[in-house]
């Protein structure tokens, strides 16, 4: 299979190398616009600041190349926000941001001194959509989505804390028809912690630093079909 990473000084990368190395796949480390437009699938992950990942973006001219591909391709953290249509990070007025999903992304506000921002440790996931989160354990209460390309999950045998992943975060996108996952913070705000349009997914945790479960949803990205 041909992998792509999507080199564009975002952070993180190393880490997404080394858990796609762990489950025996090659992957190209890559700005270059026809190796991703070549690529099978691609990954889009991202550490640190909105605006400036968006200048780098630009800079590359990968701005104007992510939102025409057409194979499954997953945004992982900031990766995830940036497919949004405008953060609130950044400069006075925020960053406008790729535009391929139809969220804007917010920071969030604690509602008293015990919650902390960023939202930062192991955090569960429920709702779960399509069959990038398959073999989870709640996969057994999953929602059918009103579109037919996006199935519901077999239901799994098991335990729901398989489900735990690794959030470092502190600005979110808010939950709407785009949302395949949530998880909370606080307990009773829940916000997407996987989006997808199309062929475009995204995970707001890191998938690489949340052990046999995000292991599990890195697998089923490069294995189920998810066009």
């Amino acid at each position: 299979m041909n992998i792509a990473v999507i080199d564009y000084q975002g952070g993180n990368v190393q880490s997404v190398l080394f858990a796609l190395e762990r489950l025996g796949m090659n992957a190209t480390l890559t700005s270059d616009p026809d190796v991703i437009r070549g690529a099978d699938r691609v990954l889009f992950p991202g550490e640190g600041e909105a605006s400036s990942a968006m200048r780098a973006l630009r800079a590359a001219g990968l701005d104007k190349v992510l939102p025409t591909l057409t194979q499954p391709f997953l945004g992982i953290c900031l990766g995830m926000q940036l497919l949004g249509r405008h953060s609130q990070e950044g400069p006075a007025g925020g960053t406008e941001l790729l535009g391929m999903l139809p969220f804007d992304v917010v920071r969030f506000t604690p509602p008293d001194a015990a919650h902390k921002v960023p939202h930062m440790g192991w955090n569960n996931l429920h709702d779960l959509q399509t069959p990038l989160f398959a073999g989870l354990g709640s996969a057994g209460e999953l929602n059918p989505q009103s579109d037919s390309n996006q199935a519901p999950v077999a239901p799994s045998l098991l335990p729901t804390a398989a489900d735990y992943v690794y959030f470092v975060h502190s600005y979110y996108a808010p939950v709407g028809d785009y949302t395949i996952a949530q998880a909370s913070y606080p307990a009773e705000v829940p916000f997407s912690a996987g989006v997808r349009y199309r062929n475009f997914y995204g995970v707001q945790f890191h998938v690489e630093k949340s052990g046999p479960v995000g292991e599990q949803i890195l697998k089923n990205f490069l294995t189920a079909d998810l066009a």
